[in-house]
């Protein structure tokens, strides 16, 4: 069967990686090395091959750029601007990518590509759309916030309301009042208090929380 030219269309898979290191939200970026926009700052991404699926490329891309396997990836939006790059018709496809902390550090692998995780709130400067494309991810994880699905995404294992507080506040964008986030976070029932608490040699020992697992599989 004779196709259409005017139907076919490419697709890129873009991924947006995201972490929490030391307190903060961050983003992975691999810098451009061939013009236009030389220098500057890029999603990992690559074009959908006929015989993979998005969910298939987008973790083959993190593989390769970022060096973890296997991570939890969710579809994220599409971008279809007939003139989104300047010399192909090519569909963006977005997807969103979460690692923990604790598994970036042990096994995350070398690349051969220039990469560097950066705070979410100090994006570099980026090529043709990508970042119009973060943002609507960082708007994704922001309407994805009471999801406890997501948040164990980034927090697999024990950590205290201060901690889960700072990742709200660096994806809203805002501020939020102590005691009231720990109100309202607590009424959403899901949390459970695991009966330990750190050990902060400095200050007050904190609560040591978890999130239930009914409540996990109740998103799933």
């Amino acid at each position: 069967m004779d196709i259409d030219r005017r139907y076919i269309n490419q697709i890129e898979v873009l991924t947006n990686v995201f972490t929490i290191d030391k307190n903060s939200l961050k983003v992975y970026l691999i810098r451009r090395l061939e013009e236009p926009f030389k220098g500057y700052w890029m999603l990992p991404s690559n074009l959908l091959m006929t015989s993979e699926t998005i969910e298939e490329c987008a973790l083959a891309t993190i593989e390769e750029y970022v060096g973890i396997k296997g991570i939890h990836i969710e579809q994220c939006n599409v971008f279809s601007k007939v003139d989104r790059l300047p010399n192909d018709r090519i569909l963006g496809n977005s997807v969103i990518g979460i690692i923990d902390e604790e598994t970036l550090l042990m096994h995350k692998k070398k690349t051969p590509y220039e990469g560097v995780w950066f705070n979410i709130d100090e994006i570099p400067k980026m090529i043709f759309d990508h970042a119009n494309i973060l943002k609507d991810a960082a708007n994704h994880l922001k309407s994805h916030l009471n999801n406890p699905l997501m948040l164990k995404m980034f927090f697999p294992s024990d950590f205290t309301l201060p901690e889960l507080q700072i990742v709200y506040e660096q994806i809203l964008g805002k501020k939020l009042d102590r005691r009231n986030f720990r109100k309202r976070i607590l009424n959403l029932g899901i949390l459970e208090d695991t009966n330990y608490k750190t050990n902060n040699k400095m200050g007050r020992p904190a609560k040591l929380y978890r999130f239930k697992e009914s409540e996990i599989e109740y998103y799933e």
